[in-house]
């Protein structure tokens, strides 16, 4: 018990301050190449927070636990928004609604929402095969160009200099990733110690324990005021899970979908994203409430089916 609570208390700190130093290395690399940090935060910080998700999915489908990563994905997808995305806002609601940045956030988010509708629409099927997976991964490419070319959209006055951007950001990666993984861990065997139920850890630790990068990340960012990587990171994350994480996994095995429940939701909360862009601070901050709550329900009603 004692090990468990250490190893708790490591992982948070590597979370923290990992999340801390990737936040300020992406900022300084995206200046550094000459792009915004919108794309950085799309890209490098989205894709490096998204690789527990990606490994414990992968793991999942090659042990032929289907079930565990596809609640993997549409739970991460749910978590980033209606959990993560909406405690920056209620944190800091200037992050959505700067008027200088909600052109790009606007287009970014209905490339996020066009990649979990193609999701939607395709899991009617009933199944995710090769045909499925060559279509999501077409689509992550287009939106990769998308990105490209609109690398400069956002373009600001650079932060302040910071030296080895690169490595800074791929150090602070690295240390939330092994300090997601210790805070998991850990967690685990502490409610494992205190007799909890291990279909509980998993509908919850797991779940929400992947998205513990992204949650590091974007509310630091929030706390720093950087708008872009921390909802970058989120928007970013949840094109990277669908498209790629299950375009990947899906060219070499067929997954079938168990339901349609967990889909419809994260459809739900990807269109519910846009509430967030638009009104006063006050009302950003009761958008950003309401999908809190409405995750709360969320979870409520997994638990009570469990």
């Amino acid at each position: 018990m004692i090990l468990a609570f250490i190893l708790f208390i490591i992982g948070l700190i590597l979370l923290l301050k990992g999340a801390e130093v990737a936040v300020s290395g992406a900022e300084g690399l995206a200046f550094r190449m000459g792009v915004s940090a919108t794309t950085i935060g799309l890209t490098v910080v989205a894709f490096g927070t998204s690789l527990p998700e990606f490994f414990v999915t992968t793991e999942a489908f090659y042990t032929g636990t289907y079930e565990i990563g596809l609640a993997n994905i549409n739970g991460s997808n749910i978590a980033n928004i209606g959990l993560i995305l909406a405690l920056c806002v209620l944190l800091n609601p200037s992050i959505t609604s700067s008027r200088h940045l909600r052109p790009r956030f606007l287009k970014d988010s209905l490339l996020m929402l066009a990649a979990t509708l193609l999701y939607a629409v395709l899991s009617l099927r009933g199944l995710i095969d090769w045909i499925t997976g060559l279509a999501f991964l077409v689509l992550f490419f287009v939106i990769l160009f998308f990105i490209r070319k609109n690398c400069h959209d956002d373009m600001t006055n650079p932060p302040a200099e910071t030296r080895y951007p690169l490595v800074k950001t791929v150090l602070g990666l690295g240390a939330v990733i092994l300090g997601s993984h210790l805070l998991l861990t850990s967690a685990v065997d502490i409610a494992a110690i205190l007799g909890i139920p291990e279909y509980i850890i998993g509908l919850s630790l797991v779940a929400i324990g992947t998205s513990l990068p992204e949650l590091a990340t974007s509310l630091i960012a929030a706390v720093k005021n950087s708008p872009a990587i921390s909802v970058g990171n989120i928007v970013g994350s949840n094109i990277f899970n669908i498209l790629f994480i299950l375009g990947i996994n899906s060219l070499f095995t067929t997954i079938p979908i168990p339901g349609y429940t967990d889909i419809l939701v994260m459809t739900g909360f990807a269109a519910g994203i846009f509430g967030l862009y638009f009104g006063s601070r006050t009302q950003t901050r009761i958008w950003a409430l309401a999908l809190l709550v409405l995750y709360g329900l969320f979870i409520a009603m997994v638990f009570a089916a469990a």
